[in-house]
């Protein structure tokens, strides 16, 4: 399917000066995590703005410091890193501290990326005299906009300034799943993204709860285009502190409701453990797909002898309520497993998109019935009319009986394994739904979830 290949708008600054704000209000969305606090944005984040009739990407980058502690040196490397991809750069001020020298060195950097660049004062009150508190900012010779993004004023001046730049947008083909990626802190998440982006837009640090955000984007592997989501490392609820960690829990299980495809990254050093597990059970009550992601193969070949056959010992253990997860080997360091893992999606992406027509399905029913006694409601016996496929993804099926209520939940467990095997959707959540038979009932339609 043919869509737009959108030009990027950068957004830099030193810490805390409102990038992530400017990017909210642009995007029209509320990805960006925003708090009065230092180093709260470290990933890069990409998100599509739609301004009258016109559209672009909105990037979010980490605050640029001269700081030498924590992640700071990290975010200045990845943001550089990054501003040869960009287009347009928006450098963001903060009016009320004036110009500082961290400003003037972003500013220098700008300059040096040869991009149009807008500089833009926030924090400003139009009741003040903005000629006065501007006039410092104007010595660089840019176009300069006073703002307030708290409070809507001079958005409308910023979009102007970025519609009147923006080179001649292309076409691209884009196809292909959603693939969001879930895991504990420090399984190398934002590693493997970065592998499959091809550019550091994720930080990596071995500190646990380095991302932040769900930070989304899209990249090409072979014919087909893909849009990744790498999220926070998820802890357990116990553990996690106050504040930005509970935010980007929340964002985490959001991006995973919107995902086609959850890659559960595990340690394979360490392998699956009773957290993952819990993992998989968050993304199965979502109803999602699932390939289980082994990552560290290069040092974990050498830590256990016969890692693969140690692994899947091990995962039917942990999960032994969805023992039949698909799993990829790979190593997004050396790159290593990349052509298994995606041979693993492109199979993953076509049982969800599978259509199985009502005399198949009843043709396979027939013959599942027959081998096992039917459940018992009270002193009557289930009895089954006809089975028939719902246009849900993942695949779901309707099964119509006289009696739903007696149709128990291991027996739907019976069916949906049945239906696994029969057409080949290892991995996938498939759920069974009792409808009444009007034959049988005039009742309320009720439904019973597998």
């Amino acid at each position: 399917m043919a869509s737009i290949l959108r030009n990027r708008v950068g957004l830099i600054g030193r810490p805390n000066v409102g990038k992530s704000s400017l990017f909210n209000k642009l995007t029209r969305t509320r990805k960006a995590v925003v708090k009065d606090e230092r180093g709260v944005t470290r990933d890069i984040l990409i998100e599509p703005a739609e301004w009258w009739g016109r559209s672009f990407d909105v990037v979010d980058t980490g605050g640029i410091t001269e700081e030498r502690e924590g992640f700071a040196p990290l975010i200045r490397e990845q943001t550089l890193s990054m501003l040869s991809s960009l287009d347009l750069l928006v450098v963001i001020l903060d009016g009320r501290s004036g110009l500082l020298p961290e400003d003037r060195d972003v500013i220098r950097i700008a300059k040096e990326a040869g991009k149009p660049i807008l500089l833009v004062v926030n924090k400003l009150d139009r009741q003040i005299d903005l000629d006065v508190a501007l006039a410092e900012f104007y010595e660089f010779g840019l176009d300069v906009v006073p703002s307030a993004f708290e409070h809507d004023f001079g958005i409308d001046q910023i979009v102007e300034w970025v519609l009147a730049h923006l080179p001649e947008q292309t076409v691209q083909l884009r196809r292909g799943p959603r693939l969001t990626v879930i895991g504990k802190p420090n399984v190398g998440k934002s590693s493997l993204c970065n592998r499959l982006l091809g550019e550091r837009r994720m930080l990596v640090s071995n500190v646990a709860g380095t991302t932040v955000d769900a930070v989304e984007a899209e990249f090409t592997y072979g014919d087909d285009v893909f849009t990744l989501v790498d999220t926070a490392g998820l802890r357990r609820q116990a553990r996690r502190e106050e504040g930005i960690e509970s935010l980007s829990a929340v964002k985490t299980k959001e991006a995973l409701r919107k995902a086609d495809i959850a890659l559960l990254v595990i340690d394979a050093v360490e392998g699956p453990t009773v957290q993952d597990a819990k993992l998989l059970e968050l993304c199965l009550e979502e109803h999602k797909a699932v390939l289980v992601v082994a990552n560290k193969y290069d040092v974990a070949k050498d830590a256990h002898e016969g890692l693969r056959e140690w692994f899947r010992a091990r995962i039917s253990r942990e999960f032994h309520f969805f023992p039949d997860v698909r799993m990829a080997f790979v190593s997004a360091l050396t790159g290593y497993g990349m052509d298994e893992l995606f041979k693993e999606i492109r199979a993953i992406d076509r049982a969800l998109q599978i259509r199985i027509s009502t005399s198949q399905l009843n043709k396979f029913f027939y013959e599942v019935i027959r081998q096992a006694p039917s459940p018992v409601y009270g002193t009557v016996n289930v009895k089954f009319y006809y089975l028939t496929q719902t246009h849900q993804v993942p695949p779901s099926f309707i099964a119509f009986a006289n009696h739903p209520d007696g149709v128990t939940p291991s027996y739907r467990r019976f069916l949906a394994k049945r239906i696994q095997d029969a057409f080949d959707l290892k991995g996938i959540p498939v759920r069974i739904f009792v409808l009444p038979s009007g034959r049988s009932s005039s009742r309320a339609e009720r439904t019973a979830e597998a």
